[in-house]
């Protein structure tokens, strides 16, 4: 409690307080976010807000547009070969990393070399572990070989995690460039306060001309969503996101702000750790499926904006697949338990990767509705550093997480960044983010399977199979795919959020 009241008084205070922090400009976009931020490294992030950030100064050779379909950024064209195997990419000449350095196909060579190096451990090494090698053709040339064909390596190329970072900073820095980010984008990093903002600031030698159009952005994270939204009442925040879902109708009787709804890609869940008691029993997962009303859910705690889960893929995701709805049916999950040993029910943990006030809901109604079944949990909503130290720094056998909630968007766009790291053997923790530590060989080599072919209708059978089985082992309890609710001051255009939760802001301006 008191941390919340500590962040309503910096919200009621903080930026009229030149003695507070420095001096904000006049062109400046307060933007309130939901939580910390974990580095600034895209890389070796597994959150999509750290990496939404890091759009303020990185940009990759591709990128995506607000519906996500695929844009050229830093790259000008590319070429596949028939095999599938390799990446011919042009670049944009003539453009400068914010150091002065030149951004040329050496630059690439740099970053994707360091991405695809397992010896570097870092977060994202999974999204690139299939480069074989990287080849400098000329200047604005770079030749990309893999090690099995893999058809939808571009959309790799285009997720937020696929930056470029100045080779001299990452020279210079080293483990250290999280927090010394030089790129090519349109604001160069100023500031971290680790508690309170991210400030990035126009760089006047970005590439496109008469941009950014904005001065400077601040990213505060304001975990409380009702100050949030307070932030944006008293002109104290441009932009916030998410919204509190059961304001989101209050701030829209607000002349001064739009709230604007769109789709997503998030899916919220809630894995099972199925390698400890009694969750490694099929029955006990099953039963939980069963104890939950998701249409409630939906309403109580995103207060309607969320539909109920179809799947363990969110329906706009490429070769997801839909199932009948999971009713709720307390009796039944009663009668499972009862089946598999535990006819008291158990007692166990609930985790939340995050400790926003939405997590906190979801947390507190699913703990009322496994009461109803007998089982009884302890709740804890973390912050990221917690979840970065307890659930993505763990193995399986020093791991504490049993039953956690949190969600995921894959921000390629297509199945494979859906399922595999939270699927696959090899995604485990600490190595990506599969904290149910399920495995199934067939899973693996379906999904390794559909890498391989760039046959369409091949691709969608195997990743058929793989959801297929997925869902009758019951290692999640799918919960509901939000919607994403953002409001901004009208004076605030061109900022987004887009279906990954991530922002775009290229076409950012105050009036």
């Amino acid at each position: 409690m008191q941390i919340t009241m500590r962040k309503g008084l910096l919200a009621a205070g903080v930026l009229s307080s030149a003695l507070t922090l420095p001096a904000w400009a006049a062109q400046d976009a307060v933007i309130a976010v939901a939580s910390n931020f974990t580095t600034l490294d895209p890389y070796d992030a597994n959150d999509t807000l750290s990496q939404a950030v890091a759009k303020s100064f990185y940009q990759g050779l591709f990128g995506f547009d607000k519906q996500m379909k695929l844009t050229n950024v830093l790259a000008e064209s590319y070429q596949a070969s028939p095999d599938g195997l390799t990446y011919t990419i042009k670049l944009r000449p003539g453009i400068k990393f914010q150091d002065g350095s030149d951004f040329n196909a050496e630059a690439v060579k740099v970053n994707l070399d360091r991405a695809s190096n397992p010896d570097n451990h870092l977060k994202r090494y999974n999204l690139f572990k299939q480069i074989a090698t990287t080849e400098v053709i000329d200047p604005t040339t770079v030749k990309v070989t893999l090690k099995q064909p893999f058809s939808a390596f571009i959309n790799i190329l285009a997720h937020p995690a696929a930056a470029m970072i100045s080779p001299t900073a990452l020279k210079k820095y080293g483990k250290d460039i999280g927090f010394h980010p030089v790129g090519t984008g349109p604001f160069v990093f100023e500031t971290w306060n680790q508690t309170d903002f991210v400030k990035v600031k126009k760089w006047d030698g970005y590439w496109k001309p008469g941009y950014p159009k904005l001065d400077s952005i601040t990213w505060r994270p304001v975990v409380d969503n009702n100050t949030r939204a307070a932030m944006l009442q008293t002109g104290e925040a441009n932009f916030a996101f998410p919204v509190p879902y059961e304001q989101a109708k209050l701030l829209e009787k607000n002349s001064k702000l739009d709230v604007v709804t769109t789709p997503s890609i998030m899916q919220r869940y809630i894995s099972l750790n199925v390698t400890q008691k009694p969750f490694d029993n099929p029955k006990v997962r099953e039963a939980l499926e069963y104890a939950i009303n998701r249409q409630a859910l939906a309403k109580v705690a995103f207060a309607g904006y969320a539909t109920p889960a179809t799947g363990i893929v969110p329906p706009a995701i490429d070769f997801a697949q839909s199932y009948p709805a999971i009713s709720y049916d307390p009796a039944k999950a009663r009668a499972l338990l009862k089946e598999a040993g535990y006819p008291n029910g158990f007692e166990t943990t609930l985790w939340s990767s995050h400790n926003h006030s939405t997590a906190q809901k979801v947390l507190q109604f699913t703990q009322q509705q496994l009461a109803q079944v007998g089982v009884k949990v302890k709740v804890t909503a973390m912050d990221a550093g917690q979840r970065a130290a307890e659930v993505e720094g763990k193995g399986q056998k020093e791991s504490g997480v049993r039953m956690f909630y949190t969600g995921w968007s894959a921000s390629t766009g297509e199945a494979d960044w859906a399922l595999t790291p939270l699927f696959a053997t090899a995604a485990w923790p600490p190595a990506i983010f599969n904290t149910a530590f399920y495995s199934n060989p067939k899973v693996d080599k379906d999904l390794a399977d559909a890498l391989k072919t760039t046959d369409r209708a091949q691709k969608a059978q195997l990743y058929k199979d793989a959801q297929d089985t997925i869902w009758q082992d019951h290692p999640w309890i799918p919960l509901v795919v939000e919607q994403l609710v953002s409001a901004n001051s009208k004076n605030l255009s061109g900022f987004y959020v887009m279906p990954d939760t991530s922002f775009s802001f290229d076409e950012a301006s105050l009036k």
